[in-house]
């Protein structure tokens, strides 16, 4: 089932995400959920928050909009960036609407999670699933990729986003 997509400026994106307690029924719903929402919006990642579920829940799938070959889901992932090696690319995000931006940040990264049986395992990434990975798990963190940019391009966005808002719904 598709969900809804919370978009900026909404203030539920900025809650900091619990841990999953117990892998039940509910979450592998949530997960299977995700990566449809994910699918249908033609995004790469998506995490729990954005879908207005405060919980440490990320999926990823990188093969494109036409192949979808299979997303990794990553339950209560751990992030580690690698070296002080940075990679910059344009960055959008489904939360984010109409932006595409410029962003810095660690060119390697492992990550420590768990799937949807519980089983942990490790994970090490560089490029685009790098960029990905650090991305979504800022989601988690309730940090968007605005806050990435500069202030000047930050509060430009948010009047832009603002004027669209209260044009929408007039």
């Amino acid at each position: 089932m598709k969900l809804e997509l919370l978009k900026y400026p909404d203030a539920r994106l900025r809650r900091k995400s619990e841990p999953v307690a117990e892998i039940t029924e509910e979450i592998r719903t949530l997960a299977r959920d995700m990566v449809e929402t994910m699918y249908a919006e033609e995004g790469i990642g998506l995490a729990a928050p954005q879908v207005n579920r405060p919980l440490r829940l990320l999926v990823i799938d990188l093969s494109g909009p036409s192949l979808r070959e299979g997303a990794t889901v990553y339950i209560n992932p751990e992030l580690e960036i690698l070296d002080d090696e940075k990679t910059e690319s344009e960055e959008g995000c489904l939360s984010v609407p109409d932006l595409r931006a410029p962003v810095k940040r660690g060119a390697r990264v492992r990550v420590k999670a768990l799937n949807l049986e519980g089983i942990p395992f490790t994970e090490e990434a560089d490029e685009v699933k790098a960029i990905c990975l650090q991305h979504e798990y800022d989601h988690l963190e309730g940090i968007l990729f605005l806050d990435h940019l500069s202030r000047l391009k930050r509060n430009l966005y948010a009047h832009k986003r603002k004027k669209l808002l209260k044009e929408e719904n007039s």
